[in-house]
């Protein structure tokens, strides 16, 4: 039994290390595998209309060309997930 609770306690110990390391240097965790880019996505929403933020730029002329471009595309964009 003794065994049993040095091992919880040195977790115990581990994770709280682990809190404070990431309260003091404040970094988001980040994956690896390189999310929506790998499958050749600039973001999440491949929507038909641009949302709010998007028209508000178009509006004041800051808008990327390529992303204004995205949406002026006759035809739906959908892609089929097999």
């Amino acid at each position: 039994m003794e065994i049993v609770l040095i091992t919880f306690g040195f977790f115990i110990a581990v994770i709280f290390a682990m809190s404070i390391g990431f309260i003091i240097k404040g970094k988001t965790i980040k994956g690896s595998c390189g999310g929506i880019t790998a499958l050749g996505m600039k973001k999440m929403c491949d929507c038909e209309e641009p949302c709010d933020n998007l028209k508000a730029k178009i509006a004041d002329g800051t808008a990327d060309p390529e992303e204004v471009a995205r949406f002026n595309k006759g035809e739906p964009q959908f892609y089929e997930v097999k």
